[in-house]
Formats: structure tokens, C-alpha cells, sequence
């Protein structure tokens, strides 16, 4: 059932068994996973079923540190940010979950394979099932290609899986408004989580339309999953019992805010025979109704001996190399390198006498321009080879001076806006430089290509970088009240009957893309709140 607050008497009050805050991935998928006869769930959303700039502007805020798009973002209307989300599906790896001596406040409070049994149904959820992120004998069967040896060892295949992408309000709004069960209050702004005077639980939820009408909302249990900057924010706003705020009585609430930096154009690749880098390596495959391509991850214990971050690469053909006609007009100075350092390399990079069936086969389906099978790129038989565009996702470190705190400001509810401080470290810097010159070597080694790092080792990176939209890590999970916000069940520490869900629980970030696991988390927690109720 959908209810707009706005037609509702003032002062209602609402009572269920579970109220989750927030209508976006998270909070809609447990919406529909605990609804059932013996549990109601009231779902609050702030905004509309379509965008409102009205609502929106509620995002809005200062950035004191790198500058960051705090309000375009994120989407606060029903469905949340997976109304702009790319699709981008893949489990975080398992050094992602290890405490890590090199990376301050590292470790999760489990390994990933407590994780492991809900990647299929999340899966299920964003339209990407099957589950073979990590099969490379799955993706060679399908795409008949074998896929890379990486004789270096310093890197090794991963997939994303991408999502049609799943707009969650548009996907599953109907289920949501036949469910008896559930009740969603749009233009619901939650003002403040109340405490009981022991501080030991929450007593109601305040509620407040643009409008002006007023409501509360008493359940047994609550459940934040209002994102990662978000979930912070109203935590911090919840300080009528605790002045620091619910569940800040460590200063955790806010703090270590991690984003995957995002960059482009930091190296020059050229690849000479195509066909060694098969197709889903270079460009998305659709295969059985799915889409999917390699990222190039480096390899945990390559990681852990260099004592590195991690990242994710990908990489697109953008242009062939030909060799240039006596009558041409000179080209750009960098187009000559390229050409040179291809012809250099060529002799090591192109062996047709060894090509298998396989990627012979290959080569005869793209000289005859048979893009739906084998891709749009083709290298003309008179051509030195190709030039690969490449992009990155970067693991951050998690930092205690990077976080949301409140600014001075107030937004049109009358609550003080965000304050994002979100900063980068050298160990994040020097990370990703390892990074690629490793990944340059790999491709050397693998023969393959040859890479030009083009990223100034200058000891800045701040202007070069942009966000992903990916907010992570504010409530972060510690068994050690005083490194976290959350238990390992994402009970906020010291309140029986708080739990919060979303990318704000991880304690760090890896380089996949969060979606798939915040909903791997959040079905992980319906089962826990399952038993607690039973």
C-alpha cells in the first residue's frame, strides 16, 4: 500500500512491527524480504514516485574538502539512487574483508563467506542471475574465447555482471503496493530517530511533509537505510538523549567516509594483434539475456606483499594505428610515439604462427565486419594495431579526517544540512601508481600490449580524480565499539532495537561497486532480524 503523508490527518501516528527508513535498494529489499503474516513493515520514503526539486534540494550542503556533488549524487525519491545507477554488478573479493596491517582500521567483523550464500538472490534482484562474477570457465564456455594467463601474477579476471539497470521503485512498486503487509508513507522526512531516556532504544520516529503536517511512526524495531552519507547525517541530527547523537558516543558517527576514486586517461596502451585480448576483456559481451565484461583486479597476495589498495580496471579499444602514408599531413607528436612504440614492440606482440583455433576463428569473423558476434572494433590487415582507453575504481583508505559531519546551515525542514569533508591520502596516491605500472607489466608479460603510464608522480591527485556516487563506510561495522558505529549484525552499538543497512556499514571499501553487496547485506541482516523475532 502507498500512502502520500501529505493527505494524512496531522499528528497521525503509524505503528508496525519494523519501520525502515529510506525506500531505496536496501530498504525496499527488506521491505520485501520481512513482510509476511506476522511482521508489518512500514516503509518511509522523504520523497515522491518521480523526482521533486522541492525534495531534492534537501541534499544539498557543504564540501569543504574535495569538491563532491553532494545532492546530484544521490536521488531522494521512491527507489532511491538506483534511479541513475550504471549496473555495475561484482562482489568485493575476499582481501577486501581481512584485516589488513598495512591499511589502518581494516577487517570486517566477517570473512566474505558470510556473504557468500545471498549473491545469487541478490543477483535475482538486480536482473543479472546467474551468479558467475568469479567463473572464468563459465564466461569461456559462453563467449567460446579462452580467457587470459596472467604469467605475471600480479593481476587476475573478475567480471561485472551489469544490471539492465534494475530502477528499484519502478521494478518492484507494484509487489510493494499489493503487499498487505507493507506500508510505504511517501513525503515522509524523518526529523529524528527518539530515544527513550535510557538511550537504550528507540521510542518513535518523527516525521515532518514539506507541507508542514507532523506524524510519528512507533515500532518494535528500526532499521536506517537512508545511504551512506544519509544514515550518518540523521544520526547525528537524533541528538535529543545523547547530544553527540545516537550512537556516536565513540565519535565514530560520520567519520571514515570512503569513496572508489575514479580516473581516466592515465595511460597510453597499444595492443598490436588484437585477438589476444579476447572480446569480453575489451567491451561488454551479451550472453543468455546478460551482459558482462572483464575488470582487471589485482591479485590478493600480490596486494599483500606490496602492501597495496586495491583497484579495478577496464579497458576499451578507441582507436586503430595505422601505418601512415607517405602523402599523409604529419600527425599529432603523440600519435607518432604510439605508432612507435607499437612498431617497437609489434615483433614481441604478434606471433600468428601460435594463434589458436579458437582466436583464428575470431580473427576471420572481425575481418568480416561481423559486429554483433565479435564487437564494432576491427584492425585492417595493413595496421600496426590498436590504442586502449583505460579507467579505474580505486580502494581508499579508511581516514578518520574523512567524514560527514553538520553544517551551520538549515534546509527547508529547518535541520542543519550536510558537511562533507571528503578527503584522499598519499597511501591511496602511491597505491594506484603501483597499480598501473603493475598492470602495465602484466600486459607486457602476458604479451599482450605495452603501457605508457601517464600520471604525474607529483605527489598530487586531488584535481585528477572524480567520485563514483559511491558513499561508504560512515557507520561502519566493528565488533570494538570504539572502531564502529554498528555490531557485526548492524546493531548500532548500545541501542537494542537500531539496526542500519547500505554502504555505510562497510569498513572498507575494496574496488567493486557497492550495490550487489549492499544488498547481499541487507538480506544477510533480514535473516538475523528472521531469528531475533522467531
Amino acid at each position: 500500500m502507498l500512502i502520500d503523508a501529505r493527505h494524512l490527518d496531522d499528528n497521525s501516528r503509524i505503528e508496525a512491527d519494523l519501520a525502515i527508513i529510506g525506500a531505496g535498494p536496501a530498504g525496499i529489499s527488506l521491505a520485501r524480504r520481512l513482510a509476511n503474516a506476522k511482521t508489518s513493515v512500514c516503509l518511509i520514503e522523504s520523497g515522491g514516485l518521480s523526482p521533486e526539486a522541492e525534495t531534492q534540494d534537501l541534499y544539498q550542503g557543504e564540501t569543504p574538502g574535495i569538491e563532491y556533488p553532494l545532492s546530484s549524487s544521490r536521488l531522494r525519491y521512491f527507489g532511491g539512487s538506483s534511479g541513475h545507477w550504471g549496473g555495475f554488478c561484482r562482489p568485493l573479493d575476499p582481501i577486501d574483508f581481512e584485516q589488513r596491517d598495512w591499511i589502518p582500521l581494516s577487517g570486517w567483523p566477517f570473512g566474505r563467506e558470510e556473504l557468500d550464500p545471498y549473491w545469487e538472490t541478490a543477483s535475482t534482484a538486480v536482473e543479472t542471475a546467474p551468479a558467475q562474477y568469479e567463473n572464468d570457465d563459465y564466461w569461456a564456455k559462453a563467449t567460446g574465447e579462452p580467457m587470459v594467463d596472467w604469467r605475471a601474477g600480479r593481476f587476475m579476471t573478475r567480471f561485472f555482471q551489469y544490471s539492465p539497470p534494475t530502477r528499484f521503485g519502478e521494478r518492484y512498486r507494484g509487489e510493494l503496493e499489493r503487499a498487505d503487509q507493507i506500508r510505504v508513507l511517501l513525503h515522509s522526512n524523518l526529523t529524528r530517530i527518539s530515544a527513550r531516556p535510557s538511550a537504550r532504544a528507540v521510542d518513535h520516529l518523527q516525521l515532518q511533509t514539506l507541507s508542514g503536517r507532523r506524524h510519528q511512526v512507533h515500532a518494535k524495531r528500526y532499521v536506517l537505510a537512508a545511504g551512506g552519507i544519509e544514515n550518518a547525517r540523521l544520526l547525528l541530527l537524533s541528538n535529543g538523549v545523547m547530544p553527540t547523537g545516537l550512537g556516536n558516543q565513540n565519535d565514530m558517527v560520520g567519520r571514515c567516509f570512503m569513496e572508489h576514486p575514479h580516473l581516466g586517461g592515465f595511460a597510453e596502451i597499444v595492443i598490436a594483434d588484437l585477438s589476444r585480448l579476447p572480446r569480453i576483456y575489451r567491451e561488454q559481451v551479451r550472453f543468455d539475456g546478460r551482459t558482462a565484461r572483464v575488470c582487471y583486479i589485482p591479485r590478493g597476495d600480490f596486494l599483500q606483499r606490496e602492501q597495496l589498495l586495491s583497484a579495478s580496471f577496464t579497458m576499451s579499444v578507441v582507436e586503430t594505428l595505422g601505418r601512415e602514408p607517405e602523402s599523409a599531413a604529419t600527425p599529432p607528436p603523440a600519435t607518432v610515439g604510439l605508432r612507435h612504440m607499437l612498431a617497437a614492440a609489434r615483433p614481441f606482440l604478434t606471433d600468428p604462427s601460435t594463434l589458436s583455433d579458437t582466436h583464428r576463428t575470431g580473427l576471420e569473423r572481425e575481418a568480416k565486419g561481423n559486429a554483433q558476434q565479435l564487437g564494432s572494433a576491427q584492425q585492417p590487415s595493413n595496421g600496426l594495431g590498436v590504442r586502449m582507453g583505460i579507467g579505474c575504481a580505486c580502494e581508499q583508505v579508511p581516514n578518520l579526517d574523512s567524514r560527514v559531519t553538520l553544517s551551520d546551515e538549515r534546509d527547508a525542514l529547518g535541520l542543519r544540512r550536510t558537511r562533507l569533508d571528503w578527503r584522499l591520502t598519499e597511501q591511496d596516491r602511491r597505491s594506484l601508481i603501483a597499480n598501473i605500472h603493475a598492470l602495465g607489466r602484466e600486459l607486457s608479460a602476458t604479451g599482450i600490449g605495452r603501457m605508457r603510464p601517464r600520471l604525474p608522480d607529483d605527489g598530487r591527485w586531488e584535481p585528477r580524480v572524480s567520485g563514483g556516487s559511491h558513499h561508504m563506510g560512515t557507520t561502519r561495522m566493528s565488533d570494538d565499539p570504539k572502531r564502529g558505529v554498528t555490531d557485526r549484525h548492524c546493531r548500532v552499538h548500545g541501542i537494542d532495537n537500531l539496526y542500519i543497512a547500505g554502504s555505510s556499514l562497510f569498513p572498507t571499501c575494496g574496488s567493486a561497486n557497492p550495490t550487489l553487496n549492499i544488498l547481499a547485506l541487507a538480506y544477510r541482516l533480514a535473516d538475523h532480524l528472521e531469528q531475533q523475532s522467531a
